[in-house]
């Protein structure tokens, strides 16, 4: 069937088109110099519209691209549309109907997927998104005709919404399978540990995307989470015991994970690894070659002679090293340096020592060769650094060869062994669930680890648990920013917030986390305390007034009650407490440094040095170039990480906290507590 444009209608239309052919499945129009073939599964709507004198028809296609055909008798036109309308709806309701089927076995393989009891992750809604548009695309009719047809219109709006609502679908999913998780294992979280697991410690464990944060405050049970995470995967048969790897940051942290969870699970066969314990494994199943450890790595004493030895060698031998030292020392590091032969006076040796150490120690970590660590420093100091490192490169070369000489490797060097190992795929990672605890401590080198086992397995799932208000070791290399920007680093994920803690009052709380929270670089989340406290469970109190108070503690304290008293440094352990044997002989009083305190807890807390001046707290940002190049960049916040340090102090005590501050010289975090309602004591 043909209809055509009379001749003065062509004439008048002065169109491109004059005539349609109805063909099997679709139409032809075409004039003297175009031809434009329409197939039905092209065609969105057919409109017959009527001019002064001609007809008109318009065929509509996708993303609303119009074919126009004029100057046709107005009766041939109606004829025409009647006829190609109705071969187009026979159609039309043939290709609904498949397109119907089509669509129907995709909804019903994802309600099958949800049927089976899983979590729903953001790589599964992906692949779901990715299988719809797949069928969408093997549609004999174009989608945007899909809502004419009753058969296809509620199937095609349930499609709509998992393309157009990227999230609602998958946290409502989530939310049912959580919900159904906790009531049949109700047991499981009642029993798992000592205790049975609060609300938000068992949704952390049943949250099954592939990469999940959980913060976890100071006292809220991060370990409690972890030993019933690894439950949970075995006894969901999630995993095997194989196939579970806990990573801790250190081997007392590994030791008692073991322990916990011998306790708990009854099992010897996860076992929690140390990042270098784990990257000596990989290194010994990758390599015909099994390292060893330097003993030097465990010998600080030894270790700094070494480089302190090989430093006066080098100022002793080369005039010009020794000048560039001394520039260094004077004009950086703002040190006294007497004249002559500067490297033989016992003080500067004694301040070397731990420095080079460090400094060595952060080269050997960045990896890379010394053009690539200058590099990669920021502009406005690598001029400077450059200078630097041509410095330090005898040490670095002294130390290679005395690991060398040892056939032994550093802790950087097993690490990176490691990275090369997996790289090259001479091992396969056999873990499908990796845990880590104290997650905020991770450094660019184990996050580095981390990505090359998870690329050996692209569904390993990472179950990090951390606390980023109680990051405070960037100055060994931890680079907050893992944490708080973990999606970026780790991949899309989830992350929540354990809400409770066991440890503290509700007054020691609201301090500590209005304190930590004034930084706004430190990600909000919410911690509740089982019990009130007073308005003077922190107090404000003068650094003179240490002995009354231990005197008044003295008389309320019970024996089994731990007294923890805390300083920025070991040196600046009070006199006071070598007596503390005798005169309170029924108190139990430790001190430590704040950073050695990570971890610890106790009934009271007594924070030393709240000053300015001498032994400031906060610390007085001391960096060397070595440091600003070769450390993580620092927040754009005054006093960020000595904030979290003093956080970490408060956190520790379960009653009381003290902070010990000096009148004339008071640190500028009294201040800011005093603006957090703290009250100021004179006595005890």
């Amino acid at each position: 069937m043909e209809l055509k444009a009379t001749a003065l209608g062509k004439r008048m239309a002065q169109h491109p088109y004059d005539r349609v052919e109805l063909l099997n499945a679709g139409v032809k129009v075409s004039g003297d110099r175009h031809e434009y073939l329409i197939p039905f599964n092209q065609l969105t709507a057919i409109h017959c519209k009527r001019g002064l004198v001609w007809g008109e028809l318009e065929f509509v296609l996708p993303e609303n691209k119009v074919v126009r055909l004029h100057g046709t008798e107005w009766a041939d036109t109606q004829r025409f549309h009647h006829h190609l309308q109705t071969r187009w709806q026979q159609w039309s309701d043939e290709m609904s109907a498949i397109a119907a089927e089509v669509l129907s076995r995709q909804l019903t393989l994802i309600a099958n997927s949800d049927a089976q009891g899983k979590w729903l992750t953001r790589e599964a809604v992906a692949q779901v998104r990715q299988k719809i548009h797949q069928a969408l695309e093997a549609l004999p009719v174009p989608v945007s005709r899909l809502e004419s047809f009753d058969n296809c219109r509620e199937l095609w709006r349930q499609c709509q919404a998992w393309l157009k609502d990227r999230d609602a679908s998958r946290l409502q999913h989530n939310q049912h399978f959580t919900e159904m998780m906790l009531e049949h294992y109700s047991a499981f979280f009642k029993n798992i540990e000592s205790s049975p697991l609060n609300d938000a410690q068992a949704r952390a464990v049943v949250n099954g995307e592939r990469s999940l944060l959980v913060l976890a405050g100071a006292g809220s049970g991060k370990t409690s989470v972890l030993v019933a995470r690894a439950g949970w995967l075995l006894m969901r048969g999630e995993a095997a015991a194989e196939q579970i790897l806990l990573l801790a940051f250190g081997r007392k942290a590994a030791q008692e994970m073991d322990d916990r969870i011998r306790e708990r699970l009854n099992t010897e066969d996860i076992s929690a690894k140390t990042f270098h314990a784990l990257a000596l494994y990989i290194i010994q199943q990758g390599s015909k070659k099994v390292p060893v450890v330097s003993k030097l790595e465990n010998d600080t004493q030894a270790r700094q002679k070494l480089f302190t030895d090989c430093w006066q060698q080098q100022c002793q031998e080369k005039k010009a090293q020794a000048k560039g030292w001394r520039q260094w020392l004077e004009e950086e590091m703002e040190w006294e340096v007497p004249e002559g032969d500067y490297w033989h006076d016992p003080k500067i040796l004694r301040r070397m020592g731990s420095r080079l150490d460090r400094w060595v120690s952060l080269m050997r970590s960045h990896g890379g060769s010394q053009a690539e660590m200058i590099d990669s420093a920021p502009d406005e100091i690598r001029e400077l650094f450059g200078k630097r490192v041509k410095l330090m490169a005898p040490l670095l070369k002294a130390w290679k060869t005395a690991l060398k000489e040892e056939g032994a490797v550093d802790f950087s060097g097993l690490i990176h062994q490691a990275i090369n190992i997996l790289e090259k795929g001479r091992f396969v990672s056999p873990w499908k669930h990796i845990l880590v605890d104290e997650f905020q401590d991770i450094s660019p080198q184990r996050a580095a680890l981390l990505a090359a086992l998870r690329k050996q397995n692209s569904h390993t799932t990472l179950f990090a648990v951390g606390d980023d208000w109680q990051a405070i070791y960037r100055f060994s290399g931890a680079q907050l920013s893992l944490t708080t920007a973990f999606s970026e680093t780790f991949g899309e994920g989830d992350s929540c917030a354990l809400d409770t803690t066991y440890r503290f009052n509700g007054r020691i709380g609201e301090v500590a986390n209005s304190f930590i929270q004034q930084n706004p670089h430190q990600l909000r989340k919410p911690l509740n305390s089982l019990t009130a406290g007073d308005k003077k469970a922190v107090t404000l109190l003068p650094d003179d007034q240490l002995d009354a108070l231990l005197d008044k503690l003295s008389g309320y304290a019970k024996p089994e009650q731990r007294i923890l008293v805390m300083a920025r440094y070991h040196h600046l352990k009070p006199s006071a407490l070598d007596k503390a044997a005798t005169r309170w002989p029924k108190l139990t009083i430790d001190f430590m440094t704040i950073h050695a305190s990570k971890g610890q807890q106790a009934d009271y807390a007594i924070v030393l040095g709240l000053q300015e001046g001498q032994d400031a707290f906060p610390a007085p940002a001391r960096e060397s170039i070595m440091e600003q190049a070769l450390l993580p960049q620092p927040e754009d916040f005054p006093d960020a990480e000595e904030r979290r340090l003093l956080y970490v102090a408060m956190t520790r005590a379960r009653e009381r906290v003290w902070l010990m501050f000096n009148k004339q010289q008071p640190s500028a975090f009294v201040d800011a507590l005093k603006y957090l309602d703290v009250p100021v004591a004179r006595k005890p």
